[in-house]
């Protein structure tokens, strides 16, 4: 199966949570039937990405890193890649690259879509982010990248102002995906996260 093809079938199963993520996820698959390489950096005007924000096991936490070109606090990130061949798998691959942290669990996703402005191409190019949760193991600790400034973790609710509303939603997103699994874990009745 193609990354194309898996990037299109998750988007046509995914069920919006909001009338603004609907048109994006209208927009996002009208750009990948106009475009066979919009799932690559090279495509012009804009390209999916997938994010990830990193929970820590008990979903208390988020970790951020310091992007060093947006200068704010932002979810892990990236480009697809050759090799790759889904959009979870991407989510993994960036968030694993850029945290340091190995054994981390994807939760069932996509969580949300954001579109944005981008800095790796000329004005008026966009990243068409489509956006995932993952968990960290019991005492992980991260591991600065070159892609960041810093890495750091902050709880869910009091994520840093120098950051941005989509980074806000999609860590709230990711703790309740999480929480029936954190319900389940104080029972003795733990179920995989992914």
């Amino acid at each position: 199966m193609s990354l194309h093809y898996d990037a299109v079938t998750t988007l046509e199963s995914w069920t919006a949570p909001s009338q603004t993520e609907e048109l994006l996820r209208k927009e996002f698959l009208a750009h990948l039937a106009e475009h066979p390489d919009g799932m690559w950096r090279e495509c012009v005007p804009g390209h999916l990405t997938a994010t990830t924000a990193v929970l820590s096991h008990d979903g208390a936490k988020v970790l951020l890193t310091l992007h060093p070109k947006a200068g704010m606090w932002l979810p892990m990130g990236g480009h697809c890649e050759p090799g790759d061949t889904s959009l979870a798998g991407v989510a993994l691959r960036e968030a694993v690259e850029e945290s340091g942290i190995a054994g981390l669990r994807l939760l069932p996703g996509p969580l949300a879509l954001d579109r944005h402005e981008v800095w790796c191409h000329p004005p008026q190019c966009w990243h068409l982010d489509v956006e995932y949760g993952a968990v960290a193991p019991p005492g992980a600790e991260a591991v600065i990248s070159e892609e960041s400034l810093d890495l750091r973790w902050f709880p869910v609710a009091d994520i840093p102002e120098l950051s941005d509303e989509a980074t806000r939603r999609l860590a709230r997103r990711a703790r309740a995906a999480l929480a029936p699994n954190l319900d389940d874990s104080r029972t003795g009745d733990a179920r995989p996260a992914g």
